[in-house]
């Protein structure tokens, strides 16, 4: 067992389960999974952690799938787009969806120290914000919601947090 954001679960039966939903949802959309696509979701998925465009154009460029930038930052578009992997701003790194291809808003939770990543859902309609934008009129499409802090693993060696 390794740990997946804040907690543990199966590994190899993570990735194996996220590239079986992936692959099945680009067929019933028509949508191209190419071998690099695939195997930048795999590295996404592998380390369950983001990881920058650079780390992962050097993973490719060792694998001989491709050495330039543009390579890894179109199959992450593709990911990003559809889906399947989520772009962490306040890193500018990219981690792979722990919920491919269904529709959310994922709200993620940042360690400060490790800079691990767990991914939570919301409904931006509920709560304060969806009535704030209801008392606005406004209707929200998307949002992002980014929490930093320390997760439990750092918690307990942050002299702060003794």
């Amino acid at each position: 067992m390794e740990t997946i954001g804040f907690e543990t679960h199966d590994h190899s039966s993570c990735i194996a389960s996220c590239i079986a939903t992936v692959d099945a949802q680009c067929r019933a959309q028509g949508l191209q999974f190419t071998p690099v696509r695939k195997r930048v979701l795999e590295i996404l998925l592998q380390e369950h952690r983001a990881l920058g465009a650079y780390e992962i154009l050097d993973r490719l460029r060792e694998e001989g799938l491709g050495s330039q930038p543009p390579v890894a930052y179109r199959a992450l578009d593709f990911l990003v787009k559809n889906g399947f992997a989520h772009k962490i701003e306040r890193l500018n790194a990219f981690i792979a969806c722990t919920h491919p291809g269904e529709t959310h808003a994922p709200v993620f939770m940042i360690c400060r120290l490790c800079t691990a990543v767990a991914e939570a859902q919301t409904i931006p309609t509920k709560g304060q914000l969806g009535q704030a934008a209801k008392e606005a009129g406004f209707h929200i499409e998307r949002t992002v919601v980014e929490a930093e802090g320390l997760c439990p693993k750092c918690q307990e060696t942050a002299p702060e947090c003794r």
